[in-house]
């Protein structure tokens, strides 16, 4: 029987809450037997050749069926299935002797290894390499695909971590709510729960200790996972969530605060197949472009018209509204084979955003022709700003060649300190500052945002990233300069609300957090938001700040509820 009131912190999706026995993740498939094969090597190859592509078509079948972010997910993990440098390894393998399984066993160890000694974003997706090749060594075993386990009631689902192909299509009638071991904010595991409103908490440190059949409370408000609560506790909850459920949806109405202090709520995006879904949940506008998935798989730079063809398309959905690109950010995680070619020890702190476009200046040239003639074919009100800017003189240099290619306004983003703590210069030049919380979060406390060892420091909520925050915020207010908030802490509903009181003017999320931002920004007023701001500002921790504004909050709404805008 579990300990009573055992609680595990991990890092919180969104504010939702739930109560449910749990139930963990199967145990994967062993590791092959290194023993020879009894068919010869054509046979082998045949059937590994087989397996790879049946597996490769069922994961694509499954991102068809979950459209939406999951699908490019998918997508992606098909065509590692599809890399004909896997398929080769694979088969060179067999002529050395491999069963078929074993070949495939040691092709993706082999691959996998090579992407956690890359690093951030690309050591992230190992995990994903795992959950393909257990796929494909049960479809050459006969066996059942690894995946989420079936049950007749609904249930917390508990796991190291979980593959995009088995997040994307949750039974959310089940599945109430989701806890991993593994995995920081911007894992896949993160972002697909978000994506689908999951109540989920990540990187939980002691998850896979919890006995199936316990009963635990999921607080991702929190980030919290209470083992075995209290009876007194679960009544708590349980009230809660009668409460919640009862509650009338917020209207697709403009951000804005309580006492009616706009807020605009933006979407992050990454290709114009997004902008439906915005618009649906009510964006007012994009707030993040990423135009580095232009260039991902591609081994030279885009053209000018292929770019402008995209960029335009964009704009165009767009009529009236502010769209904010920001130029490609290569390096690092997403090295490009034509713009990083030497290999660096620590290509986090390397040659990547702005310093990689300033290397290769004919690209940064490139888009911002390609965004211009799109800007002339479109009604959008259009932004464009640099990556990973850290010094004042980057600033003028992106600002001035902005300018050259006739583009009104253009701004840079804060992710490092040293940005933040220079934000009244850099916005003395600059038209627009926008915060990347996430890669804000990492260099502030030097913990990798995408390594689940470190995820506990990948907080948002740490005093230390809010005061950098606050730096900008007063910087903007000062010289009358927007300053956008476009990391995922923007999503994290009652964040929002401390962001808007440290100086933020306008919010960018991805699109499906939007309905829930809106609606805590209308609970509270801009001196509210002050005051929950300096409280967070006080604490010593990320937690102990997200619990000093959970309680305030909750207090000021049991004592003195804010009248909801209609």
């Amino acid at each position: 029987m579990e300990k009573q009131g055992v609680r595990l912190q991990g890092v919180g999706v969104g504010q939702g809450l739930a109560l449910g026995p749990v139930i963990r993740m199967p145990d994967p498939l062993p590791e092959p037997a290194d023993v020879p094969p009894s068919l010869d090597a054509e046979a082998e190859k045949a059937r590994a050749s087989a397996a790879l592509a049946t597996t490769a078509a069922l994961i694509r079948h499954r991102g068809e069926r979950a459209g939406g972010t999951a699908k490019d997910v998918l997508d992606s993990q098909a065509a590692m299935v599809e890399d004909p440098t896997l398929s080769d390894d694979v088969a060179a393998r067999i002529d050395a002797g491999k069963s078929a399984e074993r070949a495939v066993f040691e092709g993706f160890a082999t691959f996998r290894d090579l992407l956690v000694g890359m690093g951030g974003y690309l050591a992230e997706r190992a995990t994903d390499l795992d959950d393909i090749s257990q796929r494909v060594r049960a479809t050459l075993s006969g066996l059942p695909m690894p995946g989420v386990p079936e049950s007749e009631r609904p249930f917390v689902l508990f796991a190291h971590d979980l593959a995009p192909a088995d997040t994307a299509l949750l039974d959310l009638d089940k599945v109430i709510a989701l806890v991993t071991a593994e995995g920081g904010p911007t894992s896949h595991t993160a972002i697909l729960a978000r994506e689908k409103s999951i109540v989920a908490i990540v990187g939980a440190s002691g998850a896979m200790d919890v006995a199936d059949d316990s009963v635990v409370i999921v607080d991702a408000a929190a980030g919290i996972v209470t083992v075995s609560p209290t009876p007194e506790e679960i009544a708590a909850v349980q009230s809660e969530l009668e409460s919640r459920a009862g509650e009338v949806p917020i209207p697709l109405a403009p951000g804005a605060l309580a006492d009616g202090t706009p807020i605009p709520l933006l979407a992050n995006l990454g290709s114009a197949e997004g902008a439906r879904e915005a618009i649906e949940h009510g964006a007012e506008g994009v707030g993040l472009f990423r135009t580095e998935f232009l260039f991902l798989d591609a081994t030279t730079a885009p053209t000018v018209a292929e770019q402008q063809e995209h960029y335009t398309k964009l704009l165009s959905a767009f009529p009236g509204r502010k769209v904010v690109v920001r130029m490609l950010d290569a390096g690092a995680d997403k090295p490009l084979s034509f713009m990083n070619v030497a290999p660096e020890e620590n290509p986090a702190l390397g040659l990547r955003g702005l310093r990689a476009l300033r290397a290769n200046e004919q690209i940064l040239r490139d888009q911002l022709t390609a965004l211009a003639n799109a800007d002339a074919a479109s009604e959008a009100d259009l932004w464009v700003m640099a990556p990973m800017v850290s010094t004042v003189e980057e600033t003028r240099y992106f600002t001035r060649l902005a300018r050259e290619a006739g583009l009104k306004t253009a701004g840079v983003m804060v992710e490092v300190p040293s940005s933040a703590l220079l934000a009244d210069r850099i916005l003395a030049d600059a038209d627009f500052a926008s915060i990347g919380t996430n890669d804000l979060t990492q260099y502030t406390l030097a913990a990798d945002r995408l390594l689940g060892s470190v995820a506990a420091f990948q907080d948002p909520w740490h005093p230390a990233v809010l005061r950098l925050v606050g730096e900008v915020g007063r910087a903007g207010a000062a010289l009358g300069k927007p300053v956008g908030i476009c990391g995922e802490a923007a999503a994290d509903p009652l964040l929002a609300v401390i962001l808007v009181g440290l100086g933020a003017t306008s919010l960018s999320m991805s699109p499906s957090a939007l309905v829930g931002v809106r609606a805590e920004l209308r609970r509270f007023t801009l001196a509210q938001a002050h005051e929950f701001a300096q409280l967070a500002l006080s604490a010593n921790s990320a937690n102990e700040a997200r619990a000093a504004v959970l309680e305030a909050s909750s207090a000021l709404q049991h004592t003195n509820p804010t009248e909801k805008v209609e």
